[in-house]
């Protein structure tokens, strides 16, 4: 597992609760990797530790398209048949 340092001084600023700013701060990054489409929507989901539900209704809070490629919608299309 990979760490990310953040300065005392920055952590402490931040306006979440301490309970929650671990969890708050993987579902930033994840949604932000994923925003810029250098994560999948499954890593950047598995990122922010969240169900696929959870995740697209953050995605849709935040107006963040899903990325939907030709290729996934033939095989879903495939699929439903």
């Amino acid at each position: 597992m990979a760490t990310i340092e953040i300065d005392d001084e920055v952590y402490d600023a931040l306006r979440i609760p301490e309970g929650e700013r671990s969890k708050a701060m993987k579902q930033e990054l994840a949604v932000s990797l994923y925003a810029r489409d250098i994560l999948s929507f499954g890593k950047a989901r598995a990122l922010a530790e969240m169900s696929k539900r959870e995740f697209h209704s953050l995605l849709g809070e935040r107006e963040i398209p899903r990325h939907y490629t030709e290729a996934e919608l033939a095989e879903d299309f495939e699929y439903a048949q």
